[in-house]
């Protein structure tokens, strides 16, 4: 008698692709999102005393020109919504904390993955981490979804820029984009996981870039991208994806 597998599994027993890491490095998602609140400090220790490679964040530019760590970068206070921006550091709830007070809580070497969706937070980005921490500067991983934006940060840091896009807003096709990213000096491709497969990967690594895989939450999902070769995943689940990196070892 045939028997029927998913999809998924007949991808997981296919044999596993080199990645440009070895290993590959695991990014707690806002922290260790599923086991603390999200983005807080408490998140971002747990996340490496469980094991986490990497930390993950979306930093954003206060009023006062301090970096800070949150999610959408809005406040809801009393009914409405304030852009962070448009605050001061001292002004924002507790939790939310600055990119400077991260990295001085959170000891010993680590990947840091922040997703700059307000690009005129790029330049306190990077003197809080001189400032702080500079050994991680060539751990860290900049973030934005126009690589044309990216682009232009090449010659202020030596970090890892990151093109973070979907495969459907590849509009020139993934080889010329790999290309593009080459010639502009961007180290990596950031991309949901159901856009990547093994030829994808193998692709973007002839170009010698890295590949990034976001929203991996289960078991499968995190086998599935480590055996394409990703060279980094990003997940909630801090546990399940340092059971599933440490399985692939």
């Amino acid at each position: 008698m045939q028997v029927l597998y998913p999809a998924w599994q007949h991808r997981m027993v296919q044999q596993r692709l080199p990645s440009l890491l070895d290993p590959p490095i695991g990014f707690a998602h806002r922290g260790a999102r599923a086991h603390a609140p999200e983005n807080t400090l408490e998140a971002f220790a747990l996340a490496l005393r469980l094991g986490a490679t990497g930390l993950e964040s979306d930093v954003w530019l206060t009023a006062d020109k301090v970096a800070v760590l949150d999610h959408d970068g809005v406040i809801r206070r009393w009914g409405r919504k304030q852009p962070i921006s448009e605050l001061k550091y001292q002004s924002l709830p507790s939790h939310i904390p600055s990119l400077a007070s991260m990295l001085s809580s959170c000891p010993g070497e680590f990947a840091l993955s922040l997703d700059v969706k307000d690009p005129s937070a790029f330049a306190a980005t990077v003197t809080a981490i001189r400032e702080v921490k500079p050994e991680i500067e060539e751990h860290l991983w900049l973030c934005h979804p126009n690589w044309e934006q990216v682009a232009q940060w090449r010659v202020s840091t030596h970090a890892k820029l990151v093109d973070s896009t979907r495969l459907s807003r590849i509009k020139e096709g993934p080889e010329r984009r790999a290309a593009l990213l080459h010639e502009s000096g961007i180290d990596a491709i950031n991309m949901h996981h159901t856009d990547w497969n093994g030829g994808l990967v193998t692709l973007f690594h002839r170009f010698k870039k890295y590949a990034l895989g976001w929203d991996m939450q289960h078991d499968y999902v995190l086998n599935d991208g480590l055996r394409m070769g990703l060279d980094g995943v990003f997940s909630d689940h801090t546990d399940r994806m340092m059971d599933a990196l440490n399985h692939h070892v």
